[in-house]
């Protein structure tokens, strides 16, 4: 099924340049691999039914690289032994739409969250904006945690504007929890800021409901200096994903700045991206 599902996917729309002499029809066997985070050669056992035991993180990076829709991931994990994830828990699949709207925003820098606000994926020009996130590490993932026990990122708050984004981001996990009852990283990530963070643990008590929507941002970037950009959070219904994405008005200093971070920054104007798949 692997191998069936890897020669469907168009190269073109994954965001690999195609050129005169690709004979591959679908995605490569190094180009999944690359994208899922795992080896070529586990890659290969999985196909060949070599590995019997992927884990549930493995088989989600499988099933958005290979832009399956919700039923054939549930498929692949009934393959694979385990259980689909089922209500009651929060689903961080990408779904194929959701993969394809967030290619055509590529020009603006913006990431997608699941309902726990653990980072799925970003752009390249979000990770030039804001800095890559920790391969792998939960926790350097998940915005809560970084709010309240990370490391100062990017973005500067006022105090007044800190405390907003605080209580909006502990009033939106509440909701969540009322959603997933049965979700256990989610729970555990709950227990974890209560117990850790005087601040959440004293926000939780309060038991406020609300959503974090859209608000403006200060970043501080070491290369191209201080941006102001319109942030807005678009939430996936029955996905319960969240699409965050970064704006500047047209022709303002900010998106000079902008502009100015995808060429330092590597990252490939829509433009470009539209002739590479042409080719």
């Amino acid at each position: 099924m692997l191998r069936v599902w890897r020669d469907r996917v168009d190269p073109g729309e994954a965001g690999i340049p195609v050129g005169p002499k690709r004979r591959s029809a679908g995605l490569r066997r190094e180009e999944v691999a690359l994208a899922a985070g795992v080896s070529v050669d586990y890659l290969t056992r999985l196909e060949q039914g070599r590995s019997q035991h992927p884990s549930p993180q493995v088989l989600s990076a499988l099933a958005r690289t290979l832009r399956l829709s919700t039923a054939e991931r549930d498929h692949l994990f009934l393959l694979a032994g385990l259980l689909a994830p089922t209500a009651g828990t929060v689903d961080a699949h990408l779904t194929p739409g959701v993969q394809r709207l967030v290619e055509r925003m590529r020009d603006l820098p913006v990431a997608v969250f699941d309902a726990r606000w653990s980072l799925i994926t970003s752009s390249p020009l979000w990770d030039a904006l804001m800095g890559a996130p920790l391969a792998g590490d939960a926790r350097g993932r998940n915005l809560p945690w970084q709010i309240f026990l990370g490391s100062p990122g990017r973005v500067r708050h006022s105090p007044d504007e800190r405390r907003a984004l605080e209580s909006e981001v502990v009033a939106d996990l509440r909701q969540a929890s009322a959603r997933y009852p049965r979700d256990r990283e989610l729970a555990d990530l709950v227990h974890g800021l209560r117990a850790e963070s005087p601040r959440f643990a004293e926000l939780w008590e309060r038991a406020e409901v609300t959503a974090h929507t859209a608000d403006r941002k200060t970043i501080e970037h070491p290369e191209v200096g201080t941006l102001t950009l319109d942030c807005d959070v678009l939430t996936v219904q029955g996905a319960d994903l969240r699409i965050v994405a970064y704006s500047a008005v047209a022709g303002s200093a900010d998106a000079a700045a902008l502009d100015l971070l995808r060429v330092i920054g590597g990252v490939p104007h829509a433009e470009s991206h539209a002739r590479a798949q042409a080719r």
